[in-house]
């Protein structure tokens, strides 16, 4: 096994993210870079020194990842979420249905899932996160984070659902037991449906007007009336009424019809 082989094996076992289902020739050369400046002679040593340095280990997650999330992105969103939208919907359905789509590394559906615990003890929802990306998705099951992606997870959640095992902080695992990863490709998979929640946030921006134009018409078919779809902050739909929707608070649109 050549020096690159050894270290995906070994931050395999160490962290359960598997760098081989990542493009080689890219990751490869991104790793190189950042061991060469790093001043090692090979991934061995690098990876031994990893294990030591929270700090060389954060760097390395970053570098890896395409994808920027973090918990409880837009804090002030999330606090309506918890404080009226949830509210709302636990009082007509005590078991939510909830969909955290293009889910990314895993943030979004964490977020929802520690907010959800502490709403309703019992577990009386379930959580789908889905993405294209199947390394993405491994990364998210792996549920290790940076202190920069956790940074604004309140102090008691934190405590809560984290534990720092040396090599960044891991999620818990009652708390990945609550949610369902499963690869899924929003423009051309045909959606379940009667979701009481779908958040699909920071996505939208990516696709063109017609992809969103057919997105929201899906979105909305896949929630039960009176459901919500919550968007993210550069994605404000300026004629929600055209996809059965109508505004229940900034970012959050309610079925109606």
């Amino acid at each position: 096994m050549d020096d690159y082989q050894g270290f995906i094996q070994s931050i395999k076992n160490k962290t359960g993210i598997d760098l081989s289902l990542y493009k080689e020739a890219q990751m490869k050369r991104r790793l190189t870079s950042l061991k060469d400046k790093r001043g090692f002679k090979d991934f061995t040593s690098y990876f031994q020194a990893m294990i030591k340095s929270q700090e060389l280990f954060e760097e390395f997650l970053e570098r890896m990842t395409i994808n920027v999330s973090e918990f409880y992105r837009n804090p002030k969103r999330w606090e309506v979420l918890e404080n009226k939208i949830l509210p709302r919907l636990l009082k007509s359905n005590k078991r939510l249905k909830i969909w955290s789509a293009a889910c990314s590394t895993g943030e979004e559906p964490y977020t929802l899932a520690m907010i959800l615990s502490k709403l309703v003890p019992s577990g009386g929802f379930s959580i789908v996160a889905s993405d294209l990306d199947r390394a993405i998705l491994e990364r998210a099951k792996a549920g290790i984070y940076t202190d920069r992606s956790t940074k604004d997870v309140p102090k008691d959640m934190f405590d809560k659902h984290f534990i720092n095992d040396g090599m960044g902080f891991r999620v818990k695992e009652d708390l990945k037991k609550m949610i369902t990863f499963k690869q899924g490709n929003l423009l051309s998979d045909k959606f379940d449906t009667n979701y009481d929640l779908i958040v699909c946030r920071n996505v939208m921006i990516y696709f063109t007007e017609e992809a969103k134009h057919d997105l929201y018409h899906k979105f909305s078919k896949a929630l039960r009336i009176d459901g919500v779809l919550f968007v993210g902050s550069t994605e404000q739909i300026f004629n929600p009424s055209e996809y059965g929707f109508e505004t229940e608070d900034t970012f959050f649109y309610k079925r109606n019809k």
